[in-house]
């Protein structure tokens, strides 16, 4: 009985670099009939360009798996600290990320 317990498990191994993770403050999702793409990009203030800082590739099957371990994982979030707050933007991604102004 243990074998067969031994055999679901996988062995994931993370290295330092990729332990660090990337910072991201705008995701955009495309797809088409057999993938789904996440690119995460870190957009800066002041800056009129933004590099993709990751880029994901799933199928959609484990688009859907990912779609709700995040919902799952967001219930759980929000049980133990509260509702999470999100700014109902209609015009896009704000840009001045909510801080004050600079003046010169």
């Amino acid at each position: 009985m243990e074998n067969q317990n031994n055999e679901n498990q996988i062995n994931i191994e993370l290295s330092e670099e990729v332990a660090e993770g990337v910072f991201s403050n705008l995701a955009i999702i495309t797809h088409s009939n057999t993938e789904f793409v996440l690119d995460f990009i870190r957009v800066m203030p002041g800056l009129p360009k933004a590099k993709v800082k990751s880029r994901i590739i799933l199928t959609p099957e484990h688009a859907k798996r990912l779609m709700l371990a995040m919902q799952d994982n967001i219930e759980k979030f929000e049980a133990q600290n509260g509702r999470i707050k999100t700014q109902e933007e209609t015009t896009g991604f704000p840009m001045n990320f909510g801080g004050p102004t600079a003046l010169a």
